[in-house]
């Protein structure tokens, strides 16, 4: 493995980036379901182009570490935790009253592994978040967390543990204010709620509004107290298309962070806000999405890239492959490299594909009055808050890296905010959905 990890100059902003890659070999076998839409397997699918393409060498590879119960519990209610934890497909039926209380059912099903599926995304994102704030990487990447509707108390919209609000929480212990930018075609609800009254973290999203799930995300809905003008939401309609998108999403993001100042940035990069997704209606292009991300990256401000949403999975894996090397300034090839899911991305076995012809129902006049709409909320925020830091929580510390070392699981931090949990793992049943594909050079860190 390269522990290096710079990537190569890019640009206008070519400045060597330092980018950590989270991934888990098993986290492509948790299954939802017959007929459920979210798959997993599409995170094993990214791993395997980028392995293909030659890009993990140019990163620092880790496998996540679990987050415990108490790590969970940072913003998840005790009981909503301990549910998920004790749940089975065995044992549901008897638990139909907690079943309803938090929302766990159907489009949030009961599979085998779930509370370790809920341990490891959620592990990816907060360790990107201790690698940004220990200055070790300049950008960190976890695809398979970006989980944005998860509440408090409940889950919602195929997601369980809200790992953005735990990475934000971890970065906010170093950075005054964090910002985060959603781009997936769903509104950013359950981080929106969490951070709602605060001024330390703003929350940008851009989604689909107008009878689509979860119904959020209103102009009007700009924050509340001490955070009123820190939420601002980007209401779209069907067929929205590269142009018209960044038409919106550039002028917008260049004076938040011009206003705003982050310290640190998290963007969801939810993918079924591209052409052709199976639950979608956006049609942007990978290179149009990327766009996002690439315009986020110029900032130079240690940046979260994490996943989300994303239904056609041959395209997840084709956007975050991609996106994967813009983050690095590497540009890939538009021919796919053979690999054990090349058949997936038939017939033309290429990285990008075309946007449809669908109609654009975003007019320009519409455009308009949202630009203008959001940027004069912008106006009334005059400079960024200043921020008084009491009782300040301990910085994780996180110990050397030695992948000699044969017991790297057992290694921790007595310190550390991810540590060895005392209470005895459950055992996981994992149906298989393919076969696995596990890369040597990861290591684990306990974070």
């Amino acid at each position: 493995m390269d522990t290096g990890g710079n990537s190569l100059p890019s640009g206008a902003d070519g400045v060597k980036r330092k980018v950590s890659y989270f991934y888990d070999p098993e986290v492509g076998n948790y299954y939802y379901g017959q007929g459920h839409p979210m798959k997993p397997h599409r995170i094993r699918m990214t791993h395997a182009l980028l392995a293909h393409y030659g890009l993990l060498q140019n990163m620092q590879v880790y496998k996540p570490c679990l987050a415990r119960d108490r790590d969970l519990c940072r913003f998840h209610a005790d009981d909503y935790v301990n549910f998920l934890r004790s749940i089975t497909p065995e044992t549901q039926q008897d638990q139909l009253r907690q079943l309803k209380r938090f929302n766990v059912g159907e489009d949030c099903p009961v599979f085998d592994g779930l509370y370790s599926f809920c341990q490891t995304y959620a592990g990816g994102s907060v360790g990107g978040a201790v690698k940004l704030n220990h200055g070790l990487c300049d950008i960190a990447i976890n695809w398979a967390g970006g989980l944005h509707h998860a509440k408090k108390c409940e889950a919602s919209g195929f997601c369980y543990v809200n790992d953005i609000v735990l990475a934000i929480l971890e970065l906010l212990k170093t950075h005054q204010r964090v910002l985060y930018v959603d781009i997936d075609i769903h509104h950013g609800d359950g981080v929106e709620e969490a951070f709602y009254t605060s001024d330390r973290v703003m929350t940008v999203s851009f989604h689909k509004f107008g009878d689509y799930f979860p119904g959020t995300g209103d102009i009007r809905d700009i924050g509340y107290s001490k955070g009123k003008y820190y939420s601002l939401n980007v209401p779209l309609d069907d067929g929205i298309d590269d142009e018209s998108y960044h038409y919106l999403f550039k002028p917008i993001m260049g004076k938040v962070m011009e206003v705003f100042k982050p310290g640190a940035v998290v963007l969801q990069c939810g993918a079924d806000s591209l052409s052709g997704d199976r639950l979608g209606c956006f049609n942007l292009s990978i290179k149009g999405h990327a766009e996002c991300v690439k315009f986020m990256r110029s900032f130079n401000v240690p940046l979260l890239l994490l996943g989300g949403g994303g239904y056609t999975i041959r395209n997840v894996a084709r956007c975050w492959c991609y996106e994967t090397g813009v983050a690095l300034g590497t540009e890939v090839d538009d021919q796919l490299p053979q690999h054990e899911y090349y058949e997936y991305f038939g017939p033309d076995y290429t990285l990008h594909v075309a946007p449809s012809n669908m109609e654009n129902k975003n007019s320009r006049q519409l455009l308009e009055d949202i630009r203008n709409n959001l940027l004069e909320n912008l106006s009334k925020l005059q400079h960024a808050p200043s921020v008084q830091f009491q009782e300040r929580p301990p910085d994780t510390d996180l110990p050397e890296a030695d992948e000699d070392q044969d017991d790297a699981n057992e290694r921790w931090d007595p310190d550390s905010d991810m540590e060895v949990d005392e209470k005895r793992p459950i055992p996981t049943r994992v149906k298989r959905e393919a076969v696995e594909h596990t890369r040597k050079d990861s290591v684990c860190f306990k974070l």
